[in-house]
């Protein structure tokens, strides 16, 4: 895979594409990790990326000549278009479905803005999606484009140790992941739950599903309404929201 990250401030990523995971995918020729200063695709000769709004208001916005050049440069004249990603609090919210469909792909190329926003036709005639990571504004995407660029190439096949791993994440399965324990088996008096050191199999894979289903239903129950349940589930699910209704009152 391909990523390419549009940015005013490229030695935001230095150490974020050097470490950790995306380092090692990198190193192991998985992934090519790319930030480029859209700055030096500005057509004026003070280099400049943003004017003001027609029509008036506060703020800047970032002018479509730069982002437009930016990203013809980096796009094969012989390859697949690239799926263009722009970081944006009115984008869709991002998921880790978002982050299994991406990570599909050859080549993705993020946007990322500051100022007060972008030029429409950025939105209308470049950019293929629009993500968000939350509701709230942050001063600028590079953050945002970390977060899905992390999610994302972690899921790449060779990327992880253990291929498991990413499948059994929260979120992958449409469930919070299970509690995970380790050694020592009993510290300051708490211990590892036994069936966890049975060594049946089938007996662990039962004890993790309930255990996701008891979390998702404690701490994310709208996951529950898309989550893939067996009918066995459902009678549970249903069972515990009858258990929670509010009892009727009358006067």
């Amino acid at each position: 895979m391909r990523i390419d990250v549009l940015t005013l401030f490229p030695e935001m990523f230095d150490g974020v594409f050097r470490s950790s995971i995306l380092g090692k995918a990198r190193d192991k020729g998985i992934v090519r990790l790319n930030a480029v200063n859209f700055r030096e695709y500005a057509n004026n000769k003070h280099n400049t990326v943003d004017d003001y709004p027609y029509g008036g208001g506060g703020g800047m916005v970032l002018k479509p000549e730069p982002l437009f050049a930016a990203v013809e440069d980096l796009v094969p004249q012989d390859g697949p278009p690239p799926r263009v990603i722009l970081m944006c609090p009115q984008g869709e919210t991002y998921s880790q479905r978002k982050a299994e469909e991406l990570a599909r792909e050859e080549h993705l190329v993020f946007l990322c803005g500051h100022y007060e926003g972008y030029d429409e036709r950025i939105r209308e005639y470049l950019v293929t999606d629009e993500l968000s990571i939350g509701d709230y504004v942050l001063t600028g995407g590079e953050l945002p484009a970390m977060t899905v660029i992390d999610s994302v190439v972690r899921l790449l096949p060779g990327v992880l140790g253990n291929e498991t791993s990413a499948i059994t994440d929260s979120f992958s399965t449409g469930l919070l992941e299970h509690p995970q324990y380790t050694r020592p088996a009993v510290f300051r008096g708490w211990e590892v739950p036994e069936v966890l050191m049975s060594g049946h199999h089938a007996h662990v894979a039962a004890w993790r599903r309930e255990q996701s289903l008891l979390r998702t239903w404690n701490r994310r129950r709208d996951l529950l309404e898309s989550a893939e349940l067996t009918d066995k589930e459902r009678a549970w699910l249903a069972q515990m929201k009858a258990q929670t209704k509010s009892p009727s009152t009358t006067e």
